[in-house]
């Protein structure tokens, strides 16, 4: 039986049980809960990060807002919240979209 010990999506156990198949789980919360979520953070990035295409990137993409919105609300923040201080942020110092990129900033005269 293969070991996996890792935080799973809420319905992960129950699929298993239908598919038939033995489960050993257990639910975790606390500090143990954000370590593993912090984890999985890693590992759904890893794979966005590995994608070979738009549908595999996007797939992962909803994966990292799936777990990120989860610990939005384990840090006492809704999804709201979240997107309103990501709003916020965005207004004040601006998004990733137009591509700038920083090489060197300093006193010195150009």
């Amino acid at each position: 039986m293969p070991s996996y010990h890792k935080l799973v999506r809420d319905k992960i156990p129950e699929i298993i049980k239908m598919n038939g198949q033995k489960l050993t789980y257990r639910r975790i919360s606390g500090e143990d809960f954000i370590k593993e979520a912090k984890e999985t953070l890693k590992e759904e990035m890893k794979e966005y990060l590995e994608a070979q295409n738009a549908e595999q990137a996007i797939e992962e993409l909803a994966d990292l807002l799936e777990i990120i919105y989860c610990l939005a609300e384990r840090h006492g923040y809704s999804k709201a919240e979240l997107e309103s201080i990501r709003s916020d942020k965005s207004e004040r110092r601006g998004a990733f979209h137009e591509g700038w990129f920083l090489e060197t900033v300093g006193d010195d005269d150009y």
